[in-house]
């Protein structure tokens, strides 16, 4: 959400920014909270001078009595002010809840350097690491080289929960483990809290840290209940301090929460449908920082590094993408993709979103910082990136290791976490 200060006072670097997004309806939105605000101030200098007006009665009423006049005409006037004043707090009410659930619709405002463009074609490549493999051989799509053998049953799934699900057997349940211990054990080293966050939010807390026009959609709603379903732990973990003023001196907080993922979407169709890269459920590790806003930059760099490390760790080729403005959606400032390379479909898929939201998501959540005991109170900037989503990762290594006798070759650093295996076979 942005600051009110800045619709105020700096309309048209809103304008400018909605226009660069391709997002000129929300134009009118921007002049409704100019509109709403205005008024709102105009109602709240009235009632402020009504009230001074009040006192100044109150105090005429009371020397009226104290001298054993007659005051009915100043208990009138009283009479006729508090009226006033209660439309009037009914007014500002009215207004500023307006002017809240407005500022809500308005994205957050884009880094200079975030690129121009309608979607994710126009998407700029900043660097690639990793050699795609090339293979002599025909190769298996990843579901069915996992069916043949016997660590995954996609069909049963389907039966028992529907398209989007899946049992992990074996060796295939043994490497999503593994690569979640991996990828724990790393961000621990660097230095990061592990945490296992609830794997439901209420509505309000998700109305802070997301989106909901964009992405109530694609969450699962508990019946009854005013919960959802997480669709990734970065929720909950921007969600944990919601209301709270924290502490400068404790920033930057850095934050790798483990949690399964739960989304209705699965994607557009496309090569091998059936499988690991499009399900309703799935299991990821997820980097997330609060910080001072002078550092967010640098920690969106260093977010980005971290999961490119891993990457280079597991040898799984990949490319980084500045996204575009036509793709970067409401919360973020600027985002970078880490794309993997997946050889059965020939190209670069999204694996990662490294996103800096500045101080949007956090003042969606009334979050604010400051020094213990001390009156000045900032708002901290957020940022989040995935650090490894176990689907995809367990795609990219069956498609990248995959060996011509049907074995797959599991990346060395993983080895350690599945008992020393070399292969899975």
């Amino acid at each position: 959400m942005l600051d009110i200060k800045l619709i105020r006072d700096n309309p048209d670097i809103i304008r400018a920014d909605l226009r660069k997004r391709k997002d000129e309806d929300k134009l009118q939105v921007l002049e409704d909270i100019l509109a709403d605000d205005a008024k709102w101030r105009e109602s709240n200098i009235k009632a402020d001078e009504l009230k001074a007006r009040r006192n100044t009665i109150s105090k005429e009423i009371a020397s009226i009595k104290k001298a054993g006049g007659d005051a009915s005409k100043q208990l009138d006037q009283m009479k006729d002010i508090n009226d006033e004043i209660q439309k009037l707090d009914e007014d500002t009410r009215y207004l500023k809840d307006s002017v809240d659930s407005k500022k809500m619709i308005l994205p957050n405002i884009l880094h200079e350097s975030v690129p121009v463009g309608e979607d994710d074609q126009k998407n700029v490549e900043l660097r690639k690491w990793g050699q795609p493999p090339e293979f002599d051989f025909d190769l298996k799509p990843h579901a069915e080289l996992a069916e043949d053998l016997g660590i995954a049953d996609f069909d049963r799934a389907g039966r028992v929960s529907g398209a989007g699900f899946n049992y992990l057997l074996g060796d295939l349940a043994y490497l999503d483990l593994a690569i979640i211990n991996f990828a724990a054990e790393f961000m621990i080293g660097k230095g990061y809290t592990l945490v296992e966050p609830p794997f439901m939010l209420k509505r309000k807390p998700y109305e802070g840290v997301t989106d909901m026009g964009d992405f109530e959609d694609v969450m699962y709603k508990i019946e009854g209940e005013d919960l959802y379903l997480i669709a990734t732990s970065e929720h909950p973990m921007a969600a944990m301090f919601q209301g709270e003023i924290m502490d400068e001196e404790k920033m930057p907080m850095k934050l790798v929460g483990f949690s399964p993922c739960f989304r209705k979407e699965i994607g557009a169709h496309g090569v091998d449908t059936k499988g690991l890269f499009r399900m309703h459920q799935f299991n990821k590790i997820e980097q997330f920082i609060f910080c001072k806003p002078e550092d967010s930059w640098k920690y969106h760099e260093e977010l980005l590094a971290n999961t490119e490390e891993m990457y280079q760790l597991l040898g799984i080729p990949y490319r980084v993408v500045n996204v575009c403005t036509g793709d970067i959606g409401n919360l973020a400032a600027k985002k970078y993709d880490i794309e993997a390379w997946f050889p059965r479909q020939d190209k670069y898929g999204e694996v990662a979103s490294c996103s800096n939201c500045t101080d949007y998501q956090a003042r969606r959540l009334g979050i604010r910082m400051g020094k213990v005991g001390g009156k000045e109170k900032t708002i901290p900037h957020t940022l989040n990136n995935t650090a490894l989503a176990t689907s995809r990762t367990m795609v990219a290594i069956l498609e990248n290791f995959q060996n011509e006798d049907g074995t797959i070759t599991i990346p060395e650093v993983l080895r350690k976490y599945m008992g020393g295996k070399e292969l899975i076979q």
